[in-house]
């Protein structure tokens, strides 16, 4: 009988949504959810913009463009020269196609729709047969402090190219935000076979979900192994400043500081082979591997490793 399990992925943009790829594709059709981080939205030029969230979006629909890592494939950018030419802000690229997502994601909030109706509308369109949630229908905005200042994340990130000099985080709205339902509900259900947290930024990606009332007890009470996947090889991050914040935060930029951050929540710990030297020094079971994922093979291999992985913890648990 084939098997029909559920898997739960946590992820950001570009290095979660690679894994989560694979993932899908290894699972087919509606069995596999993704939950967003939604911490890095804002609004931009009158626009709802949902950056990790779209990034899925576009990487599961087989849309996205695969040397950026994010946005659309085969993009235009005639916006973005209109908008230089009449002296309007562009630190922010929106491509042509790109735009059309956060005017109709815009339209439709304004509606009154939720953030996770709007996503369950694109995902219907664009073909995807994964259920993409956000983290939370209700406003989380990650801020990032420095020493001189508090900064909105897009401000941090793509404006200042993540140069300033990171003294800790804040979630604003995460007290008050509720959890999206859909995701305690997945951590809950009888069929789950895994949630895999993919290789996303533990500050930046997967705190602001972290953030949100219950989400912890609801990792802690899974039915399936919770596994992490790391975002660093040989101390340094694939994508992205994980590095460059750890070293800044005084957290030494190895494997075990990443499971460490994790504390409490995991089944289990996936890292890469460069690393193998420190895999004593994690607390829990681990599956070490080749975790970078260059190509489609290469996000499918580490998928089907990492399912492994937790049909392994499974077993063994049932023991």
């Amino acid at each position: 009988m084939p098997d029909t399990r559920s898997v739960l992925a946590i992820s950001g943009g570009i290095g979660g949504a690679k894994l989560a790829l694979g993932l899908y594709r290894i699972l087919g059709p509606n069995r596999l959810s993704v939950v967003a981080n939604t911490g890095d939205d804002f609004e931009h030029l009158g626009l709802y913009v949902s950056p990790d969230l779209d990034t899925l979006l576009y990487t599961l629909a087989g849309i996205g463009d695969w040397e950026r890592g994010w946005g659309r494939a085969e993009e235009t950018w005639t916006f973005m020269h209109a908008l230089s030419v009449l002296g309007g802000e562009t630190w922010f690229k929106l491509g042509d196609g790109d735009l059309a997502t956060h005017v109709e994601r815009t339209h439709l909030l304004g509606l009154g729709r939720t953030l996770t109706e709007v996503t369950d509308q694109f995902c219907q369109r664009l073909g995807v047969r994964a259920r993409l949630l956000p983290m939370s229908d209700d406003p989380v905005r990650t801020q990032i402090e420095t020493r001189d200042e508090v900064l909105a994340f897009q401000d941090y990130f793509v404006r200042q190219a993540c140069t300033p000099r990171v003294t800790g985080f804040r979630f604003h709205g995460a007290d008050d935000a509720r959890a999206n339902p859909r995701f305690i509900d997945a951590l809950a259900a009888e069929d789950l076979a895994a949630v895999i947290i993919c290789p996303s930024n533990p500050y930046l990606s997967v705190d602001p979900m972290l953030a949100l009332r219950g989400v912890r007890d609801a990792l802690a009470s899974a039915r399936a192994p919770v596994i992490a996947v790391s975002p660093i090889i040989g101390g340094a991050a694939v994508k992205g400043p994980t590095d460059k914040i750890m070293q800044e935060l005084g957290v030494p930029k190895t494997q075990d500081s990443i499971a460490s951050h994790y504390e409490g929540l995991l089944d289990g710990f996936v890292f890469d082979r460069k690393d193998i030297a420190i895999r004593e020094a994690i607390a829990v079971p681990t599956l070490c591997t080749n975790t970078l994922m260059s190509t489609l093979a290469d996000r499918d291999r580490l998928a089907g490793e990492v399912l492994n992985f937790a049909e392994q913890l499974r077993s063994e648990t049932v023991k």
